[in-house]
């Protein structure tokens, strides 16, 4: 899907780059294909009404003339897209204990996500721990136990405690001395009420410094609707 686009927005540059005018034809034909595009990689149907909009717009600016309406034309088309993914953030750390909690629907990788963010950083000279608080899938201990061993960092694991706000208060005085510590929390197939407690009360508890909503890359348009429950549940950064 995503080099599809790439594809896409590759050619539409270099339509208008080689292009000796830029007439209202040739505009249609990239506007037309950035759509077919950009739909099919489902995003937003306003937000891609809103980008050509102002493709069309830029290119049938009659006070730019020549080369300088191709840049323009290009410079908008990249702005808009910028605009469109947002901006990155850099996971850094505080000085003091970093407590960083990762959330996310069954499935969505957070366990994985863990195990290579502790990689990551414990190979940067921090004391790390991962903590296990998926109480509900039977694997989930399991799988973050063999990917912490795999990469050589401390695990807190209780096989046998079925609640995880215990499960944190039995464990936190063990954590003291860790720099960054990575909490794996349960997921569902969606946010039903008793997730949205468990959540909330680790959450009092834990005090995350960071927490993280882990979804797949090929959620589309849904990546709205779940970033928005789970923000009224927590404060995700």
């Amino acid at each position: 899907m995503l080099e599809k686009l790439g594809e896409v927005l590759r050619k539409a540059t270099d339509k208008i780059a080689n292009a000796i005018f830029l007439d209202k034809n040739l505009l249609d034909s990239i506007v037309r294909d950035l759509q077919r595009a950009l739909l099919e990689a489902d995003v937003n149907v306003m937000l891609v009404k809103q980008l050509t909009d102002k493709i069309k717009q830029a290119g049938l600016d009659e006070r730019i003339k020549g080369i300088d309406k191709k840049e323009h034309l290009i410079k908008i088309l990249h702005d808009e897209l910028l605009a469109l993914l947002g901006e990155s953030k850099r996971l850094t750390l505080q000085k003091e204990q970093n407590r960083i909690i990762f959330l996310g629907l069954y499935g969505a990788g957070k366990t994985t996500t863990i195990a290579k963010i502790g990689n990551y950083f414990s190979k940067r000279g921090n004391k790390v721990a991962l903590v296990g608080l998926d109480v509900h899938r039977p694997a989930a201990k399991e799988q973050l136990k063999q990917l912490a061993e795999k990469n050589n960092l401390d695990y807190f694991v209780d096989f046998d405690e079925k609640n995880a706000l215990k499960t944190w208060k039995k464990f936190k005085p063990k954590l003291k001395d860790y720099k960054v510590i990575l909490v794996d929390t349960a997921g569902r197939h969606s946010l039903d009420k008793e997730l949205v407690d468990e959540i909330s009360n680790l959450n009092k508890e834990i005090k995350p410094t960071e927490s993280i909503l882990v979804m797949p890359a090929d959620i589309g348009q849904a990546a709205k609707k779940q970033s928005e429950e789970f923000k009224k549940i927590l404060n995700i950064t």
